[in-house]
This record gives C-alpha cells, structure tokens and sequence, in this order.
C-alpha cells in the first residue's frame, strides 16, 4: 500500500489544491487527512468538501472537534476562538455532520493514524521532541509499526524503542521493525518551521520507505482571502509568508 498522508489543512484552499496535485504524481493507493481540515483559513466548506470526498481516513482534529461542539475551546487565545465560531456557523449541513462523525484514530494494519498523541487521543498532546515521543514508550506494544500524526504543524519523526527513543533528522528513511515509528507530518495550511510550503508525505508500506515532502503554493492568494475576511485575524494571513 502506498499512502499520501497530510495534516492541519486550516482551511487553506490554495495549499491544499497544490498538496493535492503534487501527491497525484506520486501514484498513491489511498489518501490520509490527519485532522484539523478547518480553523483560521478562509475557506473551510471548499477544504471539507474536498477532504470528505477523496479520503479513505480522515481524523478528527482539535480544530475539527471545537467547531463540531465536540470539545471545549473556550481557554483557546480570541482570534483562534472566533476564527472556530465564524467557521462552526458557516459550515454546510453536511460537512458539519461530517466532522461530528470523524474517529479520533484509524488504523490500516500496523500504520495507524491519529492527529495527537497516541496515547490519550482525547487530549490532543503534542508530539515534537524526544522527551514527548518518550511517553509512548509504556504503550510500545499497542503502538502501530508507524503511527502517523500532525497537530503541531512540524515534521519530525521518531524512532520508539522498548527503552530509548531516537529523533530520525534524514527526509527520508526506511523503517526498521525492531523500533516503532511516530511521524509528525506537517500541515498543508499552516507550516511552522520557518517553511511557508505546504507540507505532505509518502509512505509506501511495502518497501517501508517513508518521505517528507514540500510544495510550493500561491500564499499571496491564501492570505488575501484572510485579509479581505474582516472576521478573520490578519495575523493568520501573515503568517504564511513566514511559516510560523
């Protein structure tokens, strides 16, 4: 099985489109949304409709539970909150009974695929350091032979071991089975590693090969459409140039 697997779309039309033609290249068998198709972009419903139709899994993110009034996110900073409550009351019927229905993880065999932290799906915890892939070593032997998650916007991949866990630094590696992998795969809409591409990745199972991947994009297009939003904190538009 070969998989294209991207995360953290944030309603960024303009990013996801080119994710899309660019992973249409790579002859995948099947696409994977880890979450959070919505919040602070400016086209949620195109986003969800694209996502929703073309996907074998799609996760329920962070973003995608505060907007299906699945989770709490009266604690989050104003402009994160009203962007959420400007897009829970511009979503179509469909897409939003969409989002109340999506599962916090899948799994395809041993590739599993959740949008936090594996080991407390409800809660959202970050993974991007040694120190947090570390708090999956009690749950090894659940842990899928690579799990792959978005939610903190950075690609990084780690290597678990029974005792110790390792930071893979290279684009692209095989997988070796006496470890189990976590990849934090980036985000389409919103990169934060000083990257303003959009982020996707490959993994073809058979070979177990996996590959961080990055597209260019119009971000002058995407940021205009947050900027013409008056709804819409011009900071989410700023952003993109940046990647942060």
């Amino acid at each position: 099985m070969r998989y294209g697997i991207f995360s953290d779309i944030h309603a960024n039309h303009d990013a996801l489109e080119a994710v899309l033609r660019a992973i249409d290249k790579e002859k995948v068998d099947c696409l994977v949304c880890l979450g959070d198709t919505v919040g602070y972009g400016a086209q949620p419903n195109e986003c969800c409709d694209i996502v929703r139709r073309i996907t074998r899994y799609t996760i329920l993110g962070n973003h995608d539970a505060a907007v299906a009034g699945r989770m709490d996110y009266s604690y989050y900073y104003d402009a994160a909150r009203e962007a959420l409550d400007l897009h829970a009351g511009q979503l179509t019927p469909e897409n939003m009974a969409w989002l109340r229905k999506l599962n916090y993880f899948e799994k395809d065999g041993m590739t599993h695929f959740c949008h936090g932290s594996p080991v407390d799906l409800e809660e959202f915890e970050y993974i991007f350091s040694v120190e947090q892939a570390q708090t999956c070593i009690p749950i090894w032997e659940s842990l899928g032979q690579i799990t792959f998650i978005g939610h903190s916007h950075l690609c990084k991949s780690f290597a678990v071991g029974k005792e110790r866990v390792y930071e893979v630094v290279t684009k692209e590696f095989e997988i070796h089975p006496e470890f189990r992998y976590i990849v934090s795969v980036g985000s389409v809409g919103q990169p934060r590693d000083h990257d303003p591409r959009a982020s996707y990745t490959i993994y073809d199972e058979g070979q177990g090969l996996f590959q961080f991947k990055r597209v260019d994009y119009d971000v002058n297009a995407a940021a205009r459409k947050i900027f013409g939003d008056q709804r819409l904190s011009d900071s989410f538009g700023a952003r993109l140039f940046a990647g942060v």
